[in-house]
């Protein structure tokens, strides 16, 4: 099973080609830190190929939904200290997935009422519930050209940050309609500086942040994430296909771990590419020329399909892996799977999150 065959990603030798998708789980304390249940969460799916974990803000201006993981305090950092020992305790890989929300922050949560940040002054389409309730998403306020540099210090700062904590690497979150993939989309980013218009100064956020991890992991423990059909919130591309390729072929050059790309495998899926829009896949791994993940509705069978064609060399799951922390295993032996709660992917306790019976505790109930 192609799935199952180990694979070198970066400095790593995976042990199968399944990844765990970052997943918002809200399930921190009220300072974002990471309890023992997010230990054990993380620590019961320790058998797949790779972990990425929930994506961790890396600002005190990136404010979410309560729960939301952050990283940019040294009680955060020691909290994922507990998450990345009890993954090595079971033979697991894991990574730090770093982000900004961007234009996308919660307004009613942001300190001292500061407005969101952004490439320009568009806000995102839709809601985002706040402290009293939904609330519609802020017109952020643009960046100024010398506060990115800014911006960079806080992606690494949270890079050492997660180093200190013992994770074996760092995924940049470029992805969803947050902050980098508001600077690489002409609908979102209007520019007129050295970050925006022409298609390498609205790529230039992202690569200065990967430069900056790189200083502090290393080229073959740093991953990127993209997602170019996102269209959740308003964010869009006249050209996905310029933007993107020119992003894979510059991390390329750079030798990073990984590419890992969101994009739909079936029509009618969310974020597959729109009517008249071809696949971007085989574009980006040929301008990329490493390792590339891609996530976005496979089964088994389809994963095995894409590795086994040379499309893809690993595949994310998020739900499959959420209500089955022994994937592999399930894999492996062709078993039935646990259906996922969707009532409690997002914030909660213990239900739906580290309660999901494995596929041998199953079969010991069975028999009882």
């Amino acid at each position: 099973m192609e799935l199952l065959r180990p694979v070198r990603v970066g400095c790593f030798d995976l042990k199968n080609r399944i990844v765990m998708a970052p997943m918002a789980r809200a399930r921190n304390d009220a300072e974002r830190v990471p309890p023992p249940l997010v230990r054990e969460y993380y620590a019961q799916r320790a058998s797949v190929g790779l972990i990425v974990t929930e994506a961790t803000s890396v600002s005190p201006l990136s404010v979410s939904r309560p729960g939301a993981a952050a990283i940019f305090r040294d009680a955060q950092a020691e909290g994922w200290r507990g998450v990345a020992a009890a993954v090595h305790a079971k033979g697991g890989v894991i990574f730090q997935q770093i982000y900004h929300l961007g234009r996308k922050s919660d307004p009613s949560r942001m300190p001292e009422g500061a407005a969101p940040v952004a490439p320009s002054a568009i806000a995102a389409t839709g809601q985002v519930n706040g402290l009293n309730g939904p609330v519609a998403f802020a017109e952020p306020r643009p960046l100024a050209t010398d506060e990115v540099a800014g911006v960079v210090a806080e992606f690494k700062r949270a890079a050492l940050n997660a180093q200190r904590a013992g994770q074996d690497g760092i995924e940049i979150h470029g992805a969803n309609g947050y902050l980098i993939n508001q600077f690489l989309c002409d609908g979102t980013n209007r520019r007129s500086d050295r970050y925006g218009g022409a298609v390498a100064n609205r790529a230039r956020l992202l690569l200065e942040i990967v430069d900056a991890v790189v200083e502090v992991f290393g080229a073959d423990r740093v991953g990127v994430r993209v997602s170019p059909h996102f269209r959740g919130d308003g964010i869009a591309d006249s050209d996905p296909h310029a933007i993107f390729g020119h992003v894979a072929a510059a991390l390329g050059e750079r030798r990073i771990a990984y590419l890992h790309l969101i994009e739909a495998t079936r029509p009618g899926l969310a974020q597959s590419p729109p009517p008249g829009v071809a696949p971007l896949a085989p574009g980006l791994r040929r301008a990329f020329g490493g390792k590339l993940i891609v996530n976005g509705g496979y089964s088994l069978e389809s994963a095995n399909a894409a590795i086994a064609a040379g499309e893809a060399d690993l595949v994310a799951f998020a739900a499959l892996v959420i209500a089955n922390p022994d994937l592999p295993e399930r894999f492996r032996r062709a078993a039935p799977m646990n259906e996922p709660d969707r009532t409690t992917f997002y914030d909660g306790g213990p239900k739906g999150y580290v309660d999901y019976p494995t596929l041998a505790e199953r079969l010991t109930d069975a028999r009882a």
